[in-house]
């Protein structure tokens, strides 16, 4: 493993960006974490914060907001990886989307600018019933979601990010490889609330909605026509089932079975994340 190098975090305040910098700092990494207002600036739309990121980096991990397939993403990402190259980064990872057909053109563009790379496709995050814009819902008792019956293998954002470093730190066993990453188990989005209602000790439910339903809800919160349609796109495809099988990138990449959801409902509970 190769601790000796500085690696620059895109999205460090984000569900996984957050614990990348942790896994990073914990592996001995020289860690810097760069988002829209932390204290190293960084924003895909604003290119002149892009110079000062990268100065002195050997490494970096990109994770593209809002979404790795979204409009302008390839563009974005391969602008800044190729950037990236210029001024002596040798290492990118890329944090991608595991089914998503919509962030190909992102992947491509990372394996395309000169550096040794390495894509993590991950399944759906165990933490976005925890962080982010559905957990009002569940602490309100209901999660309305457009994923219908469908099987998710969760993930815990804590696997992805020690995938990641292992990815940065682990040489050429990962070099020009797309990793697939899920949880241990399936469950579909009623299943997995109700785990979370079980370790919380509260009900909760699970209501079923058409993506095109979610996206007129996204609307009326003042989420952009552009996003709007294309997170339609992406929920009517993503979660047709496609993802609904394991893989063993966890284990492959860290030797060690990935986290069960159950564990990550109870102590996300015992922390009081879901309390009215």
């Amino acid at each position: 493993m190769n601790t000796d190098m500085t690696v620059l975090v895109t999205g460090a305040t984000g569900r996984v960006g957050r614990r990348v910098v942790e896994s990073a700092e914990a592996a001995g990494l020289t860690v810097r974490a760069a988002s829209r207002s932390g204290a190293v600036p960084f924003d895909w739309t604003d290119r002149s914060t892009w110079a000062g990121a990268l100065r002195g980096v050997d490494a970096a991990h990109l994770a593209y907001l809002p979404d790795v397939g979204a409009p302008g993403a390839a563009e974005a990402v391969g602008a800044f990886a190729r950037e990236a190259v210029a001024v002596g980064v040798r290492r990118l990872t890329l944090l991608s989307a595991r089914g998503e057909d919509q962030a190909h053109a992102t992947e491509q563009a990372v394996r395309d600018a000169g550096a040794e790379w390495t894509v993590v496709r991950a399944s759906w995050f165990a933490q976005n019933l925890s962080e982010g814009p559905l957990l009002d819902g569940m602490r309100g008792g209901e999660l309305v979601f457009p994923a219908g019956e469908v099987l998710e293998p969760f993930i815990d954002a804590r696997d992805i990010a020690d995938v990641v470093v292992a990815a940065l730190t682990g040489g050429d066993r990962f070099t020009g490889r797309t990793l697939d990453l899920t949880g241990p188990r399936l469950l579909s989005f009623r299943q997995a609330v109700g785990e979370v209602a079980a370790a919380a000790g509260r009900e909760m439910t699970y209501v079923p909605v058409s993506a095109r339903d979610y996206g007129a809800a996204l609307a009326r919160f003042g989420v952009p026509a552009e996003e709007v349609e294309f997170l339609i796109e992406l929920f009517e495809t993503n979660l047709d089932g496609r993802n609904a099988k394991l893989s063993e990138g966890v284990r492959e990449a860290l030797g060690r079975e990935p986290r069960d959801f159950a564990d990550f409902a109870r102590e996300q509970a015992e922390a009081g994340t879901w309390k009215a």
